[in-house]
């Protein structure tokens, strides 16, 4: 069975060779092409046995033989003529006119309508339902032509008799039973063939139809999905009072507990007021950055474009950070460009990406250092603001990276435990950033530290006119490039100090 399945692929392999491709690309025509090739590869090796038979059993072959042959054997062209040229309608014309030749031609020359092989006959229906199948535009040819043919050998047989050839009575029985043998077993190859193409394409089309249906479901799927998680988001972003309310109130009651406990000298009382004064803000930042997350996918967060001080902002994100970088022994650096002052945009926002940035930098760096760089690019086709936060922390492997700012990816199980961390602010700030038209990339290196780049327009008012996704980031790219490349000639890495293109 193996072997017959083989066999039966390699065979589907070469007739398939011969289709060209605008006739594979019409499945009604593909099919009727293979029918075509089937019968013109394998055909004139059943044919040929009746040419063969006449050799053996005539006492005196002679040239018509040698013609009936050469008829049989010009099957095998089509094919190679199909695969070249194309013209199917035309080749199936032909051929079965070369069949009906080879058919009267054999009847002519041994015993009229009483020949061995005028079973033949029955074959011309078949292939003509073969290779036209529902084609009208073959029907009418077809028929005409089987009837010119038939008038044809009529008026020869009348006019102009053959000459016989003198194959005793025995003999002629035994090319009837070749002739009709090899018919009969032409008609079933045909059929078998026939068949199993339409088992084939009934197969495929049950295949297909369970693929629409698969791609139905998941549509229908991913719809309700979707809708789901607008409803968490539009949910999320309408409970924003309901759940910073309370945690603004555990923040500030725990500030005027501690500044009363200071004022009564209860040293410890204060200290544990401090850890719960820290954990409420630590919560009312993430309860920001969820809401705040839910609020760009829900499309209901706005942009308050005004002009402020960049530095100032800075200033004031480090020194919200410097409290957490200190108890990890860690030190920070700020450089700003001197061209660098008033620029208008978003300050909360930007001030949100870049604090997410420090705080993942203070949170991963152990007795190292974290720079934070602010420049104007030039170069590129608007003004753009780059704000580089660097540090000398654990660093991530390409894998991790990949994966960085996805909604609550959590990169590595091990940090994470380690460290904590829920995968909400790094997705954040790649989101506020993308709001304002910019963008926030990373290069990172296991064991040396990170380096995550901020690269915003500086007039985001402007930037906010529509534009073509493509060519703001392709003119980000060809900003940053000289510069990057500038970096590392002179060597820049997370354990030295950025340079400056």
């Amino acid at each position: 069975m193996a072997t017959l399945h083989t066999l039966s692929l390699r065979l589907d392999r070469l007739v398939d060779w011969f289709i060209p491709p605008e006739i594979a690309a019409d499945r009604v025509m593909r099919k009727q092409t293979r029918m075509f090739l089937i019968s013109h590869l394998l055909g004139p090796f059943l044919g040929n046995t009746v040419p063969l038979a006449l050799y053996i059993f005539d006492p005196h072959p002679q040239w018509d033989i040698a013609v009936l042959a050469a008829s049989i054997t010009g099957f095998w062209i089509f094919p190679f003529v199909l695969k070249a040229h194309g013209h199917y309608n035309r080749l199936a014309l032909i051929s079965v006119q070369n069949l009906l030749f080879c058919i009267l031609w054999s009847c002519y020359w041994y015993g009229g309508v009483t020949s061995p092989t005028l079973p033949w006959v029955l074959t011309i229906p078949l292939l003509a339902f073969f290779y036209i199948g529902e084609t009208p535009q073959l029907r009418a040819p077809m028929l005409g032509m089987f009837a010119v043919n038939m008038v044809v050998f009529g008026l020869s047989m009348y006019l102009l008799p053959a000459p016989g050839h003198g194959i005793p009575t025995a003999e002629l029985q035994g090319l009837g039973i070749i002739s009709t043998t090899a018919a009969a077993l032409y008609v079933a190859m045909m059929a078998i063939y026939y068949a199993r193409a339409l088992a084939s394409q009934a197969e495929l089309e049950a295949v297909m139809r369970h693929h629409i249906t698969t791609a139905r479901n998941l549509r229908q799927a991913a719809f309700e999905a979707e809708r789901a998680n607008r409803a968490k988001s539009e949910f999320l972003a309408k409970m924003s009072h309901e759940l910073r309310t309370p945690l603004n109130a555990v923040i500030g009651y725990s500030q005027i507990l501690i500044e009363d406990a200071e004022d009564s000298g209860q040293v410890d009382d204060v200290v544990d007021l401090e850890r719960i004064h820290a954990a409420g803000q630590h919560l009312l930042r993430l309860v920001n950055n969820v809401l705040d997350l839910s609020k760009i996918e829900a499309g209901h967060m706005q942009l308050y474009c005004q002009e402020f001080n960049l530095g100032e902002m800075i200033a004031d994100a480090v020194r919200e950070v410097t409290p957490a970088a200190g108890a990890n022994g860690n030190t920070l650096d700020v450089s700003i460009a001197p061209d660098l002052q008033i620029i208008l945009g978003d300050e909360l926002k930007l001030r949100n990406a870049v604090t997410n940035l420090l705080q993942n930098a203070a949170k991963f760096t152990s007795n190292g250092r974290i720079s934070v760089l602010a420049r104007r690019l030039t170069g590129a086709a608007e003004d753009l603001i780059e704000i580089r936060v660097q540090d000398t922390g654990i660093g991530m492997e390409k894998a991790e990276i990949a994966v960085l700012f996805e909604k609550f990816a959590v990169v590595n199980d091990h940090s994470s435990t380690k460290y904590g961390g829920t995968g909400v602010g790094l997705a954040l700030t790649r989101q506020l950033c993308r709001l304002m038209n910019g963008d926030v990339t990373v290069t990172s290196e296991p064991g040396v530290g990170s380096c995550f780049t901020i690269v915003v327009p500086a007039n985001v008012s402007a930037a906010l006119q529509p534009v073509n996704e493509l060519q703001r980031t392709l003119a980000i790219a060809r900003a940053m490039d000289p510069l990057v490349e500038a970096d590392r000639a002179a060597g820049s890495g997370a354990e030295k100090e950025p340079k400056w293109a």
